[in-house]
């Protein structure tokens, strides 16, 4: 069933959007520099647009007056996505599991917006995106490749959030259940480790749902706070 989020819903996760908005203006004016300093034969330096790294900046005058331009816009940008961040990070309930991050913890509650609406696992899971679909017939059975239902921004958050919880939450049930092939070091292929972070992502959402209603504590799932 397809539901309308309410207006309080939409209003709390409009912060949080916009702050993603800015990011991504940040990184092309970011990327357009760099571009311009390669196009005319000089090094490309990350984060040029930051008072120090522009102050070292060693080339033509020409160009650095035109970089010049857009220096003021992203480090305004930059302030700007810093008071967001700490307004979202302040907005948390509680203090999140390692590797969780207040940010993270807010942006998916925020998504989601009512735990309670779900009856069982299969239904948060299916609105991430992240359930592999299915082409089954008679007594054969095919799953393909995620459905990518639902919502994207979710299905984003979950992804990260997965690989960050490997290093962090090693005593995680579903992180023990695939270190094998996402541990430091393991001979894995990358289309097989892809399939385990995406499979750890839908446990991780499942698992949030049972804390966030009651179900189950972090500690019973080994997340460690």
């Amino acid at each position: 069933m397809v539901r309308v989020p309410g207006e309080e819903e939409e209003r709390a996760r409009a912060l949080h959007r916009q702050r993603e908005q800015l990011v991504q203006v940040r990184k092309q004016l970011e990327a357009q520099g760099r571009s311009l300093l390669v196009n005319h034969g000089c090094a490309p330096v990350q984060q040029w647009w930051k008072k120090r790294a522009f102050a070292q900046l060693d080339v033509p005058h020409w160009i650095k007056e035109l970089l010049a331009n857009n220096q003021p816009i992203l480090l305004a940008l930059q302030e700007k996505i810093d008071q967001l961040t700490l307004h979202l990070q302040n907005a948390a309930i509680a203090e999140p599991p390692r590797g969780l991050g207040k940010m993270t913890s807010v942006i998916i509650d925020r998504e989601i917006g009512d735990w309670c609406r779900f009856n069982n696992r299969r239904q948060i899971a299916s609105y991430t995106g992240l359930c592999p679909g299915e082409y089954s017939s008679g007594q054969s059975r095919l799953q393909g490749c995620v459905t990518k239902h639902g919502n994207p921004r979710l299905r984003a958050a979950l992804v990260e959030l997965a690989w960050r919880m490997v290093p962090f939450q090693p005593n995680y049930r579903a992180v023990c259940k695939w270190k094998a092939r996402l541990a430091k070091g393991a001979l894995s292929t990358g289309a097989a480790r892809k399939k385990a972070i995406v499979a750890l992502a839908r446990q991780l959402a499942v698992d949030l749902w049972r804390v966030r209603t009651g179900r189950l504590t972090h500690e019973q799932l080994g997340l460690e706070i």
